[in-house]
């Protein structure tokens, strides 16, 4: 479970993540800390990504657009999003099996704090990997005001408790 863990006397590690057996369907995580974008963070990811579209990096271009003024780059947020999920969801994850539904409801500016958080949909032991199972979270992105701007559905192979690669690190 999401903590820490006592692993001598007076000592403890942290302990992000859940292993399968810590999920419950219906159960939603809150994802902390949020992020402020920043107008470098969606410049340098635009740029780095060869996304070319002037809506996310060129003042002029966006200020006659309808949103009059940059967009963050929609893949940004999706990461970011996703990253902010990582300790509550995918900590132990043997490997993303896939995202659907990304559903992009709202824009995102330059100066926005995000949030994110993640329902429990379903869960199933693997059937062809015995310690190991299958989670689908629904991860919603919200704004500061608490207005929804993304949501995506997500599946991911998690260990087992005692079977992750973690247990085996010594992490």
């Amino acid at each position: 479970m999401v903590g820490s863990r006592e692993i001598a006397p007076q000592r403890y590690r942290a302990s992000p993540g859940r292993y399968f057996e810590d999920f419950a369907v219906g159960d939603v995580y809150e994802h902390r800390p949020g992020r402020t974008i920043t107008e470098t963070d969606n410049a340098w990811f635009t740029l780095l990504t060869m996304n070319t579209h002037p809506l996310h990096f060129d003042a002029e271009y966006a200020a006659k657009s309808e949103f009059g003024r940059p967009l963050v780059n929609s893949a940004l947020t999706l990461s970011i999003v996703t990253g902010m999920s990582v300790g509550d969801v995918s900590q132990h994850a043997i490997a993303n099996l896939g995202w659907t539904d990304i559903k992009l409801t709202a824009p995102v500016f330059n100066g926005d704090t995000i949030y994110a958080e993640s329902e429990v949909l379903d869960k199933r032991a693997s059937r062809s990997r015995p310690n190991q199972g299958v989670v689908t979270v629904l991860t919603r992105g919200l704004k500061a005001d608490g207005s929804l701007f993304m949501e995506f559905r997500r599946a991911i192979l998690v260990a087992m408790r005692g079977h992750g690669v973690a247990d085996r690190a010594n992490y």
